[in-house]
């Protein structure tokens, strides 16, 4: 990954301890971004874990969205990727869950991506993750925390 350099790599891990046992030791050239899994508030440590680390881009797959995150922590985040449940056992994800955490994204100016609205029938991603009339696929430009200006 290193080496190539032409490619962007988006690095997710639920195993964010052993993230940041490694993370000195391991190069975090730009084009690396590094992510965590967090489902529900029950996963939010992970968070903590992956601010630690140096990656240029620092994001969060808030997938599959399981409970309402009232409280997330954004500081020395970069982006953050939001997705419902699919398949047959798919867990439903409510609409405000979702839009709770674009309104906490957009107070931080983290950019905010809203991957698929889940279901048990089809994923309801692309053009039908359609969240407040519009989709919202944001992008983090650079590492810096003020990437997205707050209302895009």
């Amino acid at each position: 990954m290193v080496r190539a350099d032409w490619h962007t790599y988006q690095v997710l891990t639920k195993r964010s301890e052993r993230l940041l046992q490694l993370a000195d030791s391991l190069p975090w050239p730009p084009h690396i971004w590094m992510g965590v899994s967090v489902e529900s508030p029950d996963y939010l440590f992970r968070i903590h874990h992956l601010v630690q680390t140096p990656a240029a881009i620092r994001f969060l797959s808030i997938e599959p969205l399981l409970a309402p995150i009232s409280a997330l922590p954004l500081s020395g985040i970069h982006w953050a990727i939001v997705g419902g449940e699919s398949g047959s056992r798919a867990r439903p994800m409510k609409l405000k869950w979702a839009r709770d955490i674009r309104d906490q994204c957009q107070k931080a100016r983290v950019p905010f991506f809203l991957k698929q609205l889940g279901g048990q029938r089809g994923k309801r991603g692309g053009a039908e993750a359609i969240l407040d009339g519009r989709l919202w696929h944001q992008l983090p430009t650079t590492g810096t925390e003020a990437a997205c200006p707050a209302g895009m």
